[in-house]
Protein backbone atom coordinates (compact mmCIF):
# COMPACT_ATOMS: atom_id res chain seq x y z
CA UNK A 1 0.00 0.00 0.00
CA UNK A 2 1.55 3.50 -0.92
CA UNK A 3 1.56 6.56 1.40
CA UNK A 4 -0.75 8.46 -0.76
CA UNK A 5 -3.60 5.54 -0.45
CA UNK A 6 -2.99 5.32 3.43
CA UNK A 7 -3.45 9.76 3.44
CA UNK A 8 -6.55 9.04 1.65
CA UNK A 9 -8.17 6.25 3.82
CA UNK A 10 -6.97 8.21 7.06
CA UNK A 11 -8.73 10.99 5.75
CA UNK A 12 -11.77 9.00 4.87
CA UNK A 13 -12.00 7.60 8.41
CA UNK A 14 -11.49 11.22 10.41
CA UNK A 15 -14.74 11.62 8.28
CA UNK A 16 -16.66 8.76 9.59
CA UNK A 17 -15.35 8.49 12.79
CA UNK A 18 -15.17 12.41 14.20
CA UNK A 19 -17.28 14.01 11.21
CA UNK A 20 -13.84 15.80 10.21
CA UNK A 21 -13.86 17.31 6.44
CA UNK A 22 -11.47 15.35 4.66
CA UNK A 23 -10.46 18.73 2.32
CA UNK A 24 -9.12 20.29 5.69
CA UNK A 25 -7.04 17.40 6.69
CA UNK A 26 -3.03 17.69 5.35
CA UNK A 27 -0.32 15.46 6.28
CA UNK A 28 0.91 18.24 8.30
CA UNK A 29 -2.47 18.73 10.03
CA UNK A 30 -1.53 18.06 14.07
CA UNK A 31 -4.17 15.39 15.48
CA UNK A 32 -4.55 17.62 18.67
CA UNK A 33 -4.06 21.46 17.71
CA UNK A 34 -5.95 21.36 14.18
CA UNK A 35 -7.63 18.08 14.73
CA UNK A 36 -8.76 19.24 17.79
CA UNK A 37 -8.71 15.01 18.51
CA UNK A 38 -8.18 13.59 22.12
CA UNK A 39 -6.12 10.90 23.86
CA UNK A 40 -9.47 8.66 23.46
CA UNK A 41 -10.34 9.57 19.90
CA UNK A 42 -6.73 8.54 18.61
CA UNK A 43 -7.35 5.57 20.44
CA UNK A 44 -10.72 5.42 18.66
CA UNK A 45 -8.20 5.95 15.59
CA UNK A 46 -5.67 3.34 16.29
CA UNK A 47 -8.77 0.49 16.94
CA UNK A 48 -10.02 1.57 13.46
CA UNK A 49 -6.25 1.14 11.85
CA UNK A 50 -5.67 -2.17 13.78
CA UNK A 51 -9.19 -3.84 11.91
CA UNK A 52 -8.67 -1.95 8.56
CA UNK A 53 -4.88 -3.13 8.63
CA UNK A 54 -5.53 -6.60 10.38
CA UNK A 55 -2.04 -5.82 12.07
CA UNK A 56 -1.35 -4.76 15.57
CA UNK A 57 -0.16 -1.50 16.37
CA UNK A 58 2.50 -1.31 18.96
CA UNK A 59 1.98 1.60 21.69
CA UNK A 60 5.30 2.31 21.28
CA UNK A 61 4.91 2.86 17.69
CA UNK A 62 1.74 5.53 17.85
CA UNK A 63 4.18 7.40 21.13
CA UNK A 64 5.57 10.12 18.97
CA UNK A 65 2.61 10.74 16.60
CA UNK A 66 1.78 14.42 16.38
CA UNK A 67 0.79 14.28 12.82
CA UNK A 68 -1.37 12.66 10.20
CA UNK A 69 1.95 12.25 8.14
CA UNK A 70 3.40 10.67 11.40
CA UNK A 71 0.17 8.40 11.40
CA UNK A 72 1.09 7.59 7.36
CA UNK A 73 4.38 6.55 8.46
CA UNK A 74 3.58 4.50 10.99
CA UNK A 75 0.96 2.49 8.90
CA UNK A 76 3.17 2.49 5.89
CA UNK A 77 5.76 0.87 8.24
CA UNK A 78 3.71 -1.52 9.70
CA UNK A 79 2.02 -2.29 6.16
CA UNK A 80 5.17 -3.03 4.43
CA UNK A 81 6.53 -5.00 7.08
CA UNK A 82 7.37 -8.39 6.47
CA UNK A 83 5.79 -11.06 8.19
CA UNK A 84 7.85 -14.12 9.34
CA UNK A 85 7.47 -17.34 8.45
Amino acid sequence: MEKQEIFEQIKQFLQELFDIDPDSVTLDSHIADDLDLDSIDAVDLIVHLQNKTKKRVSPEAFKNVRTIGDIVEVIYTLWNEKTPA
